[in-house]
């Protein structure tokens, strides 16, 4: 019997490892299908080197806000923490979620809270809320993207409604439970494990988990100037992200080709943003797939250019993402060592956390 469980536990496994990359290559399939791939590499090693320097930084721009966001979010649990152990924490989860899609949120947690020497709880519960405040901004921008576009853009990208639609429900349903969860706090997480207790005493531990990192989370974020700032970057992270997306059109020199706009750029940002929510490594063909497609269908553009626009913004962002893994740890490490602490990496933070259990 325990060999049976132990076989069908293995098979989840290798299904669950695997579905990822399955998806992965059904999506770049279906980006690359039709398309003269040589005219997209031919655009790809024409690129305009003028631009894609400041390309680069307004990336990396973009995400040394996303860590003083971070910053602001965590003060009420430590008051100074070091703005370059999280940029290089964020730059971690980054690159390992380009290995294993997801994997990067906990690691991120587990560097930040080892250098920081704060519990790995009330890191993850900082990310989760960041996560909501993303899916807050994203499903705004989003709408903002409705109103730019001169046209319909619900005829043109018909699961783009219902995408929203989902997704607004899926919003409401986090906000609601997360009123109820600040304003209810432990009663409600007495009832939420004596519900899920009956179901599974396994869920309701997870569930008891989860409920208690989003709590320290919030407790983390006090304070009207920190709810305020913490807006304020959140806009500034998307208004960068999108210009980022709009020197993108230079770098490729597409303005040669037809007139771009920062509204162009912003539609395309937004609505390509939900590749990156689907569970592919680090939305590797999804992401391919929807930004090569809103070209296309939205602003007239070949299937070449707009293939040429996706691998140019998402193989540049992977590039960096994994080099900086290494790069932000060797950093982060030699100035840690001066201070006579040990280096930390991959394993070491992990077995830090099993030898606090």
């Amino acid at each position: 019997m325990t060999s049976g469980k132990s076989s069908i536990s293995k098979i989840k496994s290798v299904i669950g490892y695997s579905f990822p990359f399955i998806l992965t290559l059904a999506f770049l399939y279906l980006a690359i299908y039709n398309v003269k791939f040589d005219e997209s590499l031919e655009s790809l090693t024409s690129i305009s080197v003028l631009w894609f320097i400041p390309y680069l930084l307004f990336f990396f721009l973009s995400h040394w806000i996303r860590a003083l966001r971070w910053k602001v979010i965590l003060h009420s649990v430590k008051e100074k923490t070091s703005l370059l152990y999280l940029f290089s924490a964020i730059m971690i989860g980054y690159g390992v979620n380009f290995a294993v899609p997801r994997l990067g949120e906990l690691y991120r947690a587990l560097f930040a809270g080892r250098w920081e020497g704060l519990s790995r709880s009330s890191i993850l519960g900082t990310i989760i809320i960041e996560r909501v405040i993303d899916t807050l901004i994203l499903g705004l921008s989003v709408l903002v993207s409705v109103q730019i576009f001169a046209g319909d853009i619900y005829e043109r990208i018909v699961w783009l409604k219902s995408a929203l639609y989902l997704g607004f429900v899926g919003i409401s349903t986090i906000i609601v439970l997360l009123v109820l969860l600040i304003k209810l706090k432990e009663k409600f997480v007495d009832v939420a494990l004596s519900i899920t207790s009956k179901i599974s005493k396994k869920l309701s531990e997870k569930v008891g988990y989860i409920l208690h990192m989003l709590i320290d989370g919030f407790a983390s974020l006090q304070g009207s100037k920190n709810y305020f700032l913490t807006l304020v970057y959140s806009v500034l992270i998307m208004l960068l992200y999108a210009f980022t997306a709009y020197l993108a059109f230079y770098v490729l020199r597409m303005n040669e080709v037809k007139d771009v706009s920062f509204g162009m750029a912003w539609v395309v940002m937004t609505i390509s943003a939900f590749g990156i929510v689907v569970p592919t490594p680090g939305g590797t063909g999804a992401y391919h797939l929807i930004a090569k497609s809103v070209l296309v269908i939205l602003y007239g553009f070949s299937d070449e250019i707009s293939l040429a626009y996706a691998f140019l913004t998402h193989t540049s962002a992977s590039v960096i993402f994994i080099a900086l893994t290494f790069i932000m740890m060797f950093v982060v490490n030699i100035n840690r060592v001066k201070m006579g602490f040990k280096k930390e990496n991959f394993f070491s933070v992990v077995k830090s956390v099993e030898g606090e259990k």
